[in-house]
């Protein structure tokens, strides 16, 4: 084991799910599930749902009969709930170590060197989350990010200890090589579906036989992650914490529409609102954009005419401006659109990033222009962060959207707005 590194993974259990429950008890119990964008497939399930055998990512329409047997609660997702209580789970695991990572709206790395009794630090974190949010979490410690993540697994299992806290650090060498021996490879951090079929194909089943399996061989035929994966597997800390989230190379926008739409007017609207969110991310992590990318396709399940075809526009330099990226996906969406067609999904991706501390300027650019349309920009963004999204916006972007996408279950933004309050009777 690398000397003096602990991590912790902290993890909501049921994310999505439990954020329901937090607001209605009647949930409680209940095989419950949540719906993708449109109300399209699985994208959370209640371990009463999980004992269902319903898989992940399966479609909801499979699932009726099923859910008529059971009396399955189906929701619609409900990004801005989740997000806001992600924000309180992660300011609450801030306090609670020295430094943290946050790698998913339901996970969070932790630097736990020093701590002592981590099992008791790991009950804490639980009793506190639970008391101030609402929301179950489980534990795991470990040496390595990728032992945390399996020690998390066993806390959820009730491995090795109490319900919702594992402590591989705890573990006499024996009995953690016993625990690794039971738990199938597939549960290893990275090790996706096709990995782990080839690994299986080499006797690889367990996650013991991962961490026992020459190095040199694995690098040589799955590549250097998984040889450092196996090295992670035997302590040898390779994954550094990460304080701040690396800038994205790309930042991508699109949504299928709740209905299927025909006209040049309905695109550009679609368009313009996606790039409006696009960019807004793209001022949050500091960097400029030199290119946006438009694409545009029917409904490639449905036996119709198809159609797709995307394009990359130019921009004439780096720039995060709303309005000229807008600009820039509507001339995009103009030069593909092909009448005739019914248009199932469009999107905008910004190409090309850069940082904007880094930014050169060009001959021909407008220093002052450029000045008045940041401070408009930050403006726009200051008071759709006050008083919600799209509160200010281009006119563009449309008021009465016929194209946006299905949410008949989507239950009400709780904590983020005023109107939507819960009710206390």
């Amino acid at each position: 084991m690398t000397a003096g590194t602990v991590f912790a993974l902290v993890d909501v259990n049921n994310f999505y799910v439990s954020c329901e429950r937090v607001f209605d008890w009647r949930l409680l119990g209940l095989p419950v599930v949540v719906l993708s964008n449109n109300d399209g497939c699985v994208v959370a399930r209640s371990n009463e749902v999980k004992a269902l055998g319903v898989k992940m990512g399966v479609p909801w329409h499979h699932l009726k009969d099923l859910a008529r047997e059971h009396s399955i609660v189906a929701l619609s997702s409900n990004y801005t709930l989740y997000g806001d209580m992600s924000r309180r789970v992660m300011t609450i695991l801030a306090e609670l170590a020295p430094r943290q990572e946050v790698y998913s709206i339901d996970e969070c790395f932790l630097d736990c060197a020093g701590i002592a009794g981590l099992f008791e630090h790991g009950q804490l974190i639980r009793r506190r989350i639970q008391k101030w949010t609402g929301l179950p979490v489980c534990v795991g410690f470990a040496p390595t990010k990728t032992l945390a993540k399996l020690a998390n697994h066993c806390a959820k299992k009730s491995h090795a200890g109490a319900e919702g806290v594992c402590d591989f650090t705890a573990l006499p060498a024996d009995e953690l090589q016993a625990l690794l021996a039971r738990i199938e490879v597939g549960e290893v951090w990275g090790v996706g579906r096709r990995i782990c079929e080839k690994l299986q194909a080499l006797g690889i089943r367990t996650v013991r036989d991962l961490q026992q399996a020459d190095a040199a061989m694995i690098r040589d035929r799955f590549g250097v992650v998984l040889e450092r994966t196996v090295r992670e597997l035997r302590g040898e800390s390779c994954l550094a914490l990460e304080a701040v989230s690396p800038a994205k190379q790309q930042i991508m926008c699109s949504r299928s529409f709740g209905q299927e739409i025909t006209t040049l007017h309905e695109l550009r609207e679609s368009v313009t609102t996606y790039v409006e969110r696009a960019a807004e991310k793209l001022r949050r992590q500091g960097s400029l954009t030199s290119a946006v990318l438009v694409f545009a396709h029917t409904n490639p399940f449905k036996d119709v005419p198809q159609y797709s075809k995307q394009i990359v526009v130019p921009l004439p330099y780096p720039t995060d401006d709303t309005l000229l990226l807008s600009r820039a996906a509507r001339a995009g969406i103009e030069r593909i659109f092909a009448p005739g067609y019914r248009y199932k999904k469009s999107g905008t991706m910004l190409m090309e990033l850069q940082p904007k501390a880094q930014r050169q300027v060009t001959l021909f650019e407008d220093p002052v222009a450029i000045q008045r349309r940041e401070r408009l920009n930050l403006t726009l963004d200051r008071i759709n962060a006050r008083y919600g999204r799209r509160t200010v916006g281009l006119a563009g972007a449309g008021i009465d959207k016929t194209w946006t996408m299905r949410a008949g279950n989507r239950t009400p933004a709780y904590t983020t707005n005023w109107h939507q309050l819960p009710q206390v009777r």
